[in-house]
């Protein structure tokens, strides 16, 4: 208990760190993390977002009076799932949609760079590599492939089962993507070694790849969590049992140094995870005391957005009944509730303040101010439910991808600015 007469939680733990990795090197160079992967054993392998909206969309197309955005991508011909921008300069964006393709596209102008074709399905995913020289792109059939953006030529491509998430390494050429049939798979690129790291025979949901480049935490259908670890293929941890979720994982977030994962699930609760032990070490949820059992789905309030708070021991925690939850870590403690209308999406917090923004089934995308709870702006557009968004590093803008077939670019604009 601390000098506030609050219940305190021990984040890292009292048991001994398991010696897998040297975490005492959590922080190593770039091209330390590069070549830590070079000499891992690859072995060959051979082998609708469509979420219901509150209003019909000629509804909230009657209904928008102003259009907020500076600039509106409308390249695509269908949905807009993804978007996502490149790491070096932000100034390029990413956006995967239904019509089978994925475009990046300048900023500024909207300018078309790169048209991502030849997939078999909807692309979900698509992201930059770290060093924003190459851009992956994921269909919902499996289908990846992988573009050199100055050269616009596509340089690899591989076939998995369906796709439900792709993720690049922080600091080297090598791709991640999690499939419906369990497996998380790895590759080199553009060589295309193959490592894959297999589970019981349930979607792998969900992952991530820690900050320290030599683990990956990944969640599953059946409320498992594994830590896994990247050079060696072995689950360092399997967090299951009595303390694992009680329905699918939905999302994962990491805190800035990989100590702590925050996992959000179908169950409605979220729990924070000491990577070093593998311990729950917090749990959350806006039902607060009531059991952990299964429920119908009818009862449960899906947690569909997590995410750590940089400069405050605080998380934001974002529910399908539109509530934005900010708990205070050590006490977990219910600091705020932020209602919105409609279904929350995604969260994405600033990287310096105590801003939190989140994009809505209405078609809105909000910024909370997490230390008061209130809201510090709001913008509109879309004629649809936006289905994801991101922000710039200094938090001047915001990329959104909607049901209306477009993506937008916002200027953030706070008091304090």
């Amino acid at each position: 208990m601390d000098d506030t007469g609050e219940n305190t939680v021990n984040l890292y733990g009292d048991e001994e760190i398991i010696e897998v990795i040297d975490l005492n090197e959590l922080e190593p160079g770039p091209d330390d993390l590069a070549d830590d992967l070079e000499d891992v054993d690859f072995d060959d392998a051979a082998d609708d977002a469509c979420s219901e909206g509150w209003e019909t969309e000629d509804e909230m197309e009657a209904e928008v009076e102003q259009d907020d955005s500076e600039f509106t991508f409308s390249k695509h011909t269908g949905s807009v799932f993804c978007v996502s921008l490149d790491p070096a300069t932000n100034s390029l964006a990413v956006t995967g949609g239904e019509d089978d393709k994925a475009y990046v596209w300048r900023l500024s102008d909207g300018e078309v760079l790169l048209e991502c074709t030849g997939h078999k399905d909807s692309v979900t995913c698509a992201v930059f590599s770290h060093d924003s020289s190459m851009v992956a792109s994921g269909d919902m059939s499996g289908l990846i492939k992988v573009w050199k953006v100055e050269s616009k030529e596509e340089i690899w491509s591989f076939e998995v089962g369906d796709l439900e998430w792709l993720e690049w390494h922080p600091c080297a050429p090598v791709l991640l993507a999690g499939t419906d049939d369990g497996n998380v798979w790895m590759w080199k690129i553009p060589s295309g070694d193959c490592k894959t790291f297999q589970s019981s025979a349930c979607q792998s949901t969900s992952g991530k790849i820690l900050p320290d480049g030599k683990r990956a935490v990944v969640g599953y259908d059946n409320g498992t969590v594994r830590v896994w670890d990247l050079k060696q293929g072995n689950a360092i941890h399997v967090i299951k049992g009595q303390d694992q979720h009680q329905g699918a994982l939905t999302c994962l977030a990491s805190n800035k140094d990989g100590s702590l994962v925050l996992t959000g699930s179908v169950d409605g609760w979220a729990k924070i995870i000491n990577t070093a032990t593998g311990k729950v070490v917090g749990s959350f949820s806006l039902d607060g005391i009531k059991a952990q059992g299964p429920k119908d789905d009818a009862d449960t309030n899906s947690v569909e957005s997590v995410g750590f708070c940089n400069i405050l021991p605080l998380i934001a925690v974002a529910y399908l009944d539109g509530t934005l939850a900010i708990y205070d870590i050590s006490s977990q403690v219910l600091r705020h509730r932020c209602q919105h209308e409609a279904g929350i999406v995604h969260l994405q917090w600033e990287e310096s303040s105590s801003v939190v923004s989140t994009c809505c089934l209405d078609g809105a995308l909000r910024l909370w101010d997490a230390r008061s709870g209130s809201i510090v702006s709001e913008y509109h557009g879309h004629t649809a439910e936006i289905l994801h968004f991101t922000i710039n590093r200094e938090a001047t803008l915001a990329v959104t991808a909607s049901g209306d077939n477009q993506a937008k670019v916002f200027c953030l604009q706070r008091p304090d600015r």
